[in-house]
């Protein structure tokens, strides 16, 4: 039991480094966007505030449990604490998942031409966005990576938020590209969709799993 607790410990540490990384960053974007008066910047540092929100929820679990086990409560069952955590996150991915479909199919259908020299700076800016999001998003996942414990749903919740913005992100670069230099303005749309695609995929595996753990009767 000792042993669990430790791993617990350290994984807490790891999304809270996540967390405040990425408020860090958040606050960078919106600070350097309302001073430019770019909309790009303000809009990514919302985006980037929805994922402080949904992985400090994986981070609080952690908090939660934490202090729930220094004062040796045997009212509440840390593991179910912490899949339940995990199992709110994986609803969380698949509504932001759907809500990515959504907006693309809504940007294919009313897809209008812009003229291509006028956007040729909001365009680079725009990339330079997106690369640092991106990178900001890699380190955060990379800190994650392969440090899920044995059943650790939690700590896979967060990794999977992280892992579906750089997919997310990933894409808008391509998107973007597409538009600066071929004038083809749908590949942003068409590529998040697929990306929104493969995030629901690992939402239903991770449902499925903390669902079947969460439901799993204690005596078997």
């Amino acid at each position: 039991m000792e042993t669990i607790h430790i791993e617990r410990t350290k994984q807490e540490k790891r999304i809270r480094l996540v967390v405040l990384f990425t408020f860090v960053v958040m606050v960078a974007e919106m600070a350097v966007g309302f001073l430019s008066h770019s909309m790009a910047l303000v809009a990514d540092g919302i985006h980037m505030g929805s994922h402080v929100l949904l992985v400090g929820l994986n981070w609080a679990a952690y908090v939660l449990v934490r202090r729930l086990e220094s004062r040796q409560s045997e009212n509440y069952d840390s593991d179910k604490i912490l899949k339940l955590s995990a199992f709110t996150s994986g609803i969380l991915l698949m509504i932001m998942a759907f809500v990515i479909i959504l907006e693309g199919f809504g940007v294919l259908h009313g897809h209008e031409h812009h003229d291509h020299d006028a956007q040729m700076s909001n365009f680079g800016f725009a990339l330079g966005v997106a690369i640092v999001s991106l990178i900001a998003n890699v380190i955060c996942a990379f800190a994650l990576r392969d440090r899920q414990g044995e059943g650790d749903y939690n700590s896979k919740a967060a990794y999977l938020h992280l892992l579906s913005d750089v997919l997310t992100k990933f894409g808008a670069i391509i998107g973007i590209v597409s538009a600066w230099l071929w004038d083809i303005t749908w590949v942003d749309a068409a590529v998040a969709i697929v990306s929104a695609l493969v995030v629901i995929r690992w939402a239903v595996r991770l449902l499925w799993e903390t669902g079947r753990a969460l439901t799993a009767s204690s005596h078997s």
